[in-house]
């Protein structure tokens, strides 16, 4: 969806009435043809729409962070890409106002693994003879995310590789608003390094199994709740920590 940005900055700046949303659809490469089936596209991929009367928001630029659902998590996998190789394990938690209230955790049936991913992850193909297959994971997985905002860390990695993995099997791909805790811990910690295991270590987090996609899921939801506790005062809809976390200066 090459037209994703660009709506997404125009939303960003107002709510856009129903013809202004449909012009920019009009005048993009779409999957549809048809508008409303590509609204519906949208809000499937995990677009957060809010529709009010005549007009179309996003629901991150109306919340306040603490009625937002931040769904954080993370993967392991076989390869660098979803080309490559594909997803083994997935686990995510989902925060909202100081409270985990869900959480999603499954390993992935496959075949090889290379030797030095198991080493790395301690999952081998006997653990994950009896896993679900990785559409019905995905599929799960899709339906349990729904239009939260994704968080993780080092947010390119795992963002794609779901995207590219749900693309692959017709599942559509990510329209999630995004944030990385790599890039949001950078303004509000002070810290030598920003890897996982330097964070947990500075920031006294105990969780163990480090490369387990669910434990460090739960590191990751960690470091999010010590930096939402640290935010100046300016920011207060999820758009402003969104943009916070992205603003390089």
């Amino acid at each position: 969806m090459n037209y994703l940005n660009k709506l997404v900055n125009s939303l960003n700046k107002q709510p856009l009435s129903i013809v202004q949303f449909n012009d920019i659809l009009e005048l993009s490469d779409t999957f549809f043809k048809n508008i409303e089936l590509e609204k519906e596209l949208l809000i499937s991929n995990g677009l957060p729409l809010h529709f009010s009367d005549d007009y179309i928001m996003l629901k991150t630029s109306e919340n306040i962070i603490k009625d937002q659902t931040f769904c954080i998590v993370d993967i392991e996998t076989s390869a660098g890409n979803a080309n490559a190789g594909q997803i083994i394990e997935i686990g995510a938690v989902k925060y909202r106002n100081g409270q985990v209230i869900e959480k999603y955790e499954s390993l992935v049936n496959t075949g090889d693994i290379p030797k030095v991913i198991q080493e790395l992850t301690g999952i081998t193909p006997d653990m994950t003879h009896n896993a679900p297959n990785l559409k019905s994971v995905l599929e799960e997985f899709k339906i349990f995310l729904e239009d939260d905002v994704f968080v993780a860390h080092a947010i390119a990695f795992d963002y794609k590789f779901i995207s590219d993995s749900f693309k692959k099997y017709d599942l559509g791909e990510l329209c999630n608003r995004r944030i990385c805790t790599i890039a949001l811990s950078k303004k509000v910690i002070e810290c030598e390094r920003y890897g996982l295991k330097y964070l947990k270590e500075h920031l006294n987090i105990d969780i163990d199994n480090h490369h387990r996609a669910f434990s460090d899921a739960l590191s990751t939801q960690k470091i999010l709740e010590v930096c939402l506790n640290r935010l100046p005062n300016n920011v207060v809809t999820t758009e402003d920590l969104i943009e916070f976390s992205q603003n390089t200066k």
